[in-house]
Parts: structure tokens; C-alpha cells; sequence
């Protein structure tokens, strides 16, 4: 039996911003969820089913919150998921509450994913002592800056390229209204400058800590048929995971990765995703991880992926636009980090992304990583349905 294809249809996020002090958890999360209803025209009883996720329950200190936020998600009655997966969860859930749809279990699904960084310390929540786990030192730009060290010997990339990236993505916030940063007087000499954290990261290279929540509608064709505006299709989406230690792991180019994204291009069709696809939110809350991931989900050839950056390819108006909405360099509520990612994608190709709209974008990419690069999730929407 072939898949039910997958319509997105309503899209909804809160204002991101270092501490939402005026709402709850529960506040918090339905403001999104209501967005995307509004955005779908849609009611909670249209709604069959709900999948949330966040990141680990101990960095806000609740356990299982899902239990309590049923309620606020009109989903007392109906089943609910949680899903986790560190990082990469937004992407995850979304895919999960995808294949609800796909496989014919649920019409219509909210998924939703969410963060309040602002009750909690995510750093040092990520700085376990020993024997509990290896030493992160001080967070998760501990224990990466190592392998953007890596990178550079590897490639010869310039020291320059992780301050492009930055300037890049918080001059692209300043045209969403839901990005965390707007700083609004920021040069590149200013990021150039920022105090160094992690050698070779900046403070300005790095992601913020943010609360917000994100939503979405998903549907079957029906529902599609139903909509108020043209949604967004899912024509491929995949997950991926691998140890976070392992003997010949690449730390710079994970297998995870890779095979990832080759599993939603061959889903989607896409045999040259350079030239096929328009736009990409990609999961980037170093700045250097954007010529990484370049190469590592095909964009470019290995030792290539910092040249994109230089040249000016990936900036709103370039030939292959990364993180136009500014990405997570400019927004990092952790749970909800990598559905944004998702959420912009279908933005995008929906036309609805406003300021940050790349002019005929079609085809977007949406991805999210999550743990020591072990965890990785990727959908491909398109304006179009899919064929078949």
C-alpha cells in the first residue's frame, strides 16, 4: 500500500526570547499551538492525535511534562506522544507525527516542541562530572570546538569563515520577527572581536539560550484539500543515528549524517541537491558547523563546504540560501530548535516566510543534529505533492 502523502498546513511559533517570564511551560506551548491552528483554520476537535518533544527533562527539572501539558494542547482524550532524540528532537518529533499521517494512523496531527531555557542552565546541565559521563568542558562548545579544530586542519579553511557564518545569520534574524538576537548595530568587526569561549569559537560564532515553542498541523491529502492556503508537501524525511564514541567515528563529517540525507534525497528525487533545492535550514549553533554540514549533507565536496560561505552562496540572495530565518545561531529554544528548522523549510516553500522569503523557493531542506553528533533528522518539503 502506498503512503498517504503529507501535507503541512499550519505553522505556529512563539516570540523567542531569553525568558518568557509572563508564561508557563503549558502558556508557553500553547501559544504556539494555537498559531498553527490559526494558521490552518483549524479547531482542537479537527485535531486526531498530538507528538511533542523536547530536549532532556533535567534541564528544566520536570519530569515527563507532556503529562501535564495535555491539557493545554487539547489533547486530553486523544493519544500522545513524547519523543526524544537531544538536540535533533524537534526534527524527530515532526518526523514521527509525519509518519502518523503517512501510514494512514491519524489524519490530522499537531506536533509541537519546545524549550524554557530561562528555568534551567543547559550548559552546565550538558557538564556532567565523571563517572557519570566524559567531560564536556562547560557545555556543549567544549566538547565541540575540538572538531571544528579538526575541520580546519582538514580543509585549510580560514580562521574567517566561523565569523561569515555569524554575521550572516543575525542579519538574517533582523528580518524575523520570531528570531531570539536582533542586533540590530552588528559588524563583522564586532564578531570578529567577541570574546573567545572555545578556541576557534567566538561569543558572537556561538548559539543563544532561548525559550519558545513551535508547532505544526500536518494532514492527509483531505485535509490538504481543505486547507485555507497551499501547504507545504513532504516528499522526504529520515532519521539517523549513531554511538557518540566509537572507533573510526569522523567527528567532522558523521556517517549518521550523511546517510541521512541520502535516504531523503532518494526519497524526494534528488540526485543533485546543490541545484535542486532552494533553500536550507540546517542546525548550525556553532557557526563553523555551516561548511561542515554543507559537506557532510551533500552541498559540497569535502574541503569545499567553507568556500560556499566565502563566496557569498549561502546568503539570503545567494545561489543556495542557508538559515535565512537566522537559524539557530539567532534562536535556540534547545527542544523545539531543530521543528524550527523544519517549520522555516515549509515557510518557505509555502511563500509564507515573510522578510526572510528567498524569491521562488520551491524545494527546502530541513535538519536538525542533536547529541555528540549522534542523533540526526531531515525532511525535504516541496510546494508541490508528491508524485504517485
Amino acid at each position: 500500500m502506498s503512503k498517504e502523502p503529507i501535507a503541512v498546513v499550519g505553522v505556529g511559533q512563539t516570540k523567542h526570547t531569553a525568558a518568557r517570564r509572563d508564561v508557563s511551560i503549558a502558556g508557553l506551548v500553547r501559544e504556539a499551538a494555537v498559531r498553527a491552528l490559526e494558521d490552518a483554520q483549524l479547531t482542537w476537535a479537527d485535531i486526531d492525535a498530538v507528538v511533542i518533544g523536547k530536549a532532556p527533562d533535567f534541564f528544566e527539572g520536570v519530569m515527563m511534562p507532556e503529562l501535564y501539558l495535555a491539557d493545554a494542547l487539547g489533547a486530553v482524550g486523544k493519544p500522545m506522544l513524547r519523543v526524544h532524540t537531544a538536540g535533533s528532537v524537534g526534527g524527530s518529533t515532526a518526523l514521527v507525527a509525519a509518519n502518523l499521517v503517512a501510514a494512514r494512523v491519524h489524519g490530522t496531527v499537531l506536533t509541537l516542541a519546545f524549550e524554557k531555557q530561562s528555568e534551567s542552565n543547559a550548559m552546565w546541565g550538558l557538564s556532567l562530572p565523571i563517572p557519570f559521563q566524559q567531560p564536556l568542558l562547560a557545555g556543549a562548545g567544549g566538547f565541540f570546538a575540538p572538531h571544528v579544530r579538526a575541520y580546519m586542519r582538514r580543509t585549510g579553511a580560514p580562521p574567517t569563515i566561523g565569523s561569515l557564518v555569524a554575521y550572516k545569520d543575525r542579519r538574517n534574524a533582523l528580518r524575523n520577527p520570531y528570531a531570539h538576537l536582533h542586533e540590530q548595530d552588528l559588524t563583522l568587526e564586532k564578531v570578529q572581536s567577541s570574546p573567545m569561549l572555545w578556541d576557534p569559537i567566538r561569543y558572537s560564532e556561538t548559539c543563544p539560550s532561548s525559550d519558545g515553542a513551535c508547532a505544526m498541523v500536518l494532514t492527509d491529502r483531505a485535509g490538504a484539500a481543505r486547507a485555507p492556503a497551499p501547504p507545504a508537501w513532504v516528499h522526504g524525511g529520515a532519521m539517523r543515528s549513531e554511538p557518540t564514541l566509537f572507533a573510526g567515528k569522523d567527528f567532522v563529517s558523521p556517517l549518521a549524517g550523511k546517510d541521512c540525507a541520502a535516504d531523503v534525497y532518494r526519497q524526494a528525487g534528488i540526485t543533485d541537491p546543490r541545484r535542486e533545492i532552494d533553500a536550507v535550514e540546517m542546525y548550525v549553533p556553532f557557526s563553523w558547523y555551516e561548511p561542515m554540514w554543507l559537506e557532510n549533507l551533500g552541498f559540497a565536496a569535502e574541503g569545499e563546504g567553507w568556500k560556499l560561505t566565502e563566496s557569498g552562496v549561502t546568503e539570503i540572495d545567494g545561489d543556495l540560501p542557508v538559515n535565512p530565518s537566522g537559524g539557530v545561531l539567532s534562536t535556540n529554544p534547545i527542544g523545539a530548535s531543530g521543528m524550527i528548522r523544519f517549520a522555516e523549510a515549509a515557510l518557505q516553500v509555502r511563500g509564507q516566510a515573510g522578510e526572510h522569503q528567498v524569491e521562488g523557493a520551491r524545494k527546502a531542506l530541513g535538519h536538525a543534529y542533536g547529541g555528540g553528533s549522534q542523533f540526526f533528522s531531515m525532511w525535504l518539503v516541496a510546494a508541490e505533492p508528491p508524485a504517485g
